[in-house]
């Protein structure tokens, strides 16, 4: 059975740092794309960052300079060091994983980021 399971979410101040980790079962991590996307009250989904196998990153251009996206194959983990946070970066975050044909999702982790 397929399991993401996110943790590190929180209340922050502005200015403040999170690490998001999300721990993988069930599949073959090393051959997925693993990501972060989130979600704001009243909007919809959105890209954070994703990883490929093989380290190929792409972030959004909201998020490029304070967040890092990381993974560790052995540990069927996947990372986001959030940085420099802003008001606007509260959301839920969710982790995804995905290849060919497949699709899964994470229940996601509250990060609040308020003075």
């Amino acid at each position: 059975q397929v399991q993401l399971v996110e943790s590190g979410g929180g209340l922050v101040q502005p200015g403040g740092s999170l690490r998001l980790s999300c721990a993988a079962s069930g599949f073959t991590f090393s051959i997925y794309v693993m990501g972060w996307y989130r979600q704001a009250p009243g909007n919809q989904r959105e890209l954070v960052a994703t990883i490929t196998r093989g380290g190929s990153i792409n972030y959004a251009d909201s998020v490029k300079g304070r967040f890092t996206i990381s993974r560790d194959n052995d540990k069927n983990t996947v990372y986001l060091q959030m940085n420099s946070l802003k008001p606007e970066d509260t959301a839920v975050y969710y982790c995804n994983a995905r290849a060919i044909g497949m699709n899964h999702w994470g229940k996601g982790t509250l990060v609040t980021v308020s003075s």
